[in-house]
């Protein structure tokens, strides 16, 4: 059923003249694809034992507040402002939870400490193969470790929108908007959105794309290769390399 059918249509009436909780949750369940669809998304980046029922909940937050702060006489859509909500909702409260196993971010740091010995060593950047090797770990398990931390890394560098619901953002580091921001914090989120910036500048043209298109514009790594023209598994290889290099650039 459409945004546009009469019913839905009906039933917004009803709930912007009412506001009662029978309206809502008609709306809330008519939209509860939005929350699915979201959870899905982010919950590629994740790691298994994060629960999907916990960020759906959180994703149900975000609908609702969605809902009670939605004017419809605003020039934009209601399932555009509820993902921006939605996926709000998700990442700030991934963000409050230390989602990410003891275990990894001590194996994170162990990485780390690699890249930079290595790089002394060998005098040039080393393959995520070279790693590997280096900490007689599978290359499988180093690839799925630098993954997870710098989505944890991600996750701490908020974008702050305007005030213009118009201009709201999606992708990972878009967050709700906070104007109660320090001086100080300003100055250190600047920093960060800049850094991570020069670190995606360094990549090449078609890790820029992926990291682009697979982030920010949520594509699939096959619609990706459809739209570079390049096998599923070879988009997959680009990422892996864009994702190893953004780690080293920012650790």
């Amino acid at each position: 059923m459409s945004d546009s059918s009469p019913v839905i249509q009906e039933v917004w009436n009803k709930w912007s003249n009412d506001r009662d909780n029978e309206s809502a949750n008609q709306l809330i369940e008519h939209y509860l694809y939005l929350v699915q669809y979201h959870v899905q998304r982010i919950a590629i980046h994740l790691p298994k034992n994060v629960s999907k029922d916990d960020m759906k909940s959180l994703g149900l937050i975000g609908l609702y507040d969605a809902l009670h702060k939605f004017e419809p006489k605003r020039d934009l859509k209601f399932d555009t402002y509820a993902s921006f909500r939605i996926r709000g909702s998700i990442i700030d409260g991934l963000r409050k939870e230390d989602w990410l196993p003891r275990s990894t971010r001590d194996k994170s740091k162990k990485i780390d400490k690699a890249l930079r010995d290595l790089e002394q060593k060998l005098h040039r950047e080393p393959s995520l193969a070279e790693v590997a090797e280096f900490l007689e770990m599978p290359k499988q398990e180093v690839e799925q470790i630098v993954k997870d931390s710098l989505f944890s890394n991600l996750l701490s560098i908020e974008e702050k929108s305007s005030d213009h619901q118009d201009d709201y953002k999606e992708g990972i580091g878009y967050n709700l908007p906070d104007k109660n921001l320090t001086p100080e914090e300003s100055i250190l989120t600047a920093e960060n959105h800049l850094e991570l910036e020069q670190s995606i500048e360094q990549l090449n043209k078609n890790e820029q794309l992926v990291i682009s298109l697979f982030y920010k514009e949520e594509l699939t790594f096959t619609e990706i290769g459809n739209v570079l023209e390049l096998t599923t598994s070879r988009i997959s290889q680009i990422h892996k390399q864009a994702i190893f290099k953004l780690k080293k650039h920012l650790a």
